[in-house]
């Protein structure tokens, strides 16, 4: 019997190491990749700033590579420091590299909404905070042809299957849009994806880049 509890208290207490193991891999190790990635994608705009996207001969801007570099976040009342490459895609590779644009809603700054959804606790967690952001607060984007400021409006928490939020006008598919909204998306509660954290938010300011 003794050998028995002793097998099975060894046995508890390594399967308590690898389960912290696997915790510091999902904590830190996910987000050192990200960190990498990030690197590239934003040095990769800062190339691409100098040079203004130029429309196709049909007036529209060339379609984004999925898991490309697409635009700049930053939400200044989450710190100086908070800046995140925004890739085209929200499909599991895209969303390891950072918050991911939802193919189909509008660019930055288009009328429509400009959807992004973003993880919450691992890869960086680069929406781990937007939970604090209040009525008025700025999501700044900076977009090749220009810096889009956008003013948060509400925040929300829904269950996952609500697809309206990344409807043209959120929360409302059957009206058609007259102004530019911004949706950031989120799981909630941290460590869970049993619902959605919602951030919405309308333009503000439009500043064109110089050529």
């Amino acid at each position: 019997m003794r050998a028995i509890l002793r097998s099975v208290g060894e046995l508890s207490i390594t399967a308590g190491v690898i389960m912290l193991l696997f915790c510091a891999y999902l904590l830190w190790g996910t987000s050192a990749y990200t960190q990498r990635q990030q690197l590239l994608l934003q040095q990769q705009l800062a190339e691409e700033s100098a040079t203004p996207a130029q429309p196709a001969a049909d007036g529209k801007i060339p379609k984004i590579s999925l898991g490309k570099a697409m635009a700049l976040l930053r939400i200044p009342k989450l710190g100086r420091d908070y800046r995140y490459a925004v890739v085209e895609g929200v499909e599991t590779d895209h969303l390891k590299k950072g918050p991911g644009h939802y193919p189909g809603t509008a660019l930055p700054g288009q009328v429509g909404n400009f959807v992004v959804s973003g993880h919450r606790t691992t890869y960086s967690a680069p929406f781990n905070r937007i939970d604090e952001l209040k009525r008025d607060d700025e999501i700044v984007v900076e977009a090749r042809e220009a810096r889009y400021t956008y003013r948060v409006t509400s925040q929300d928490i829904v269950e996952p299957n609500e697809i309206e939020i990344i409807a043209p006008v959120p929360g409302k598919p059957d009206i058609s849009p007259i102004r530019s909204y911004i949706t950031l998306s989120t799981c909630h509660p941290e460590y869970s994806a049993a619902q959605r954290l919602i951030v919405y938010g309308v333009l503000k300011e439009t500043e064109e880049r110089k050529v």
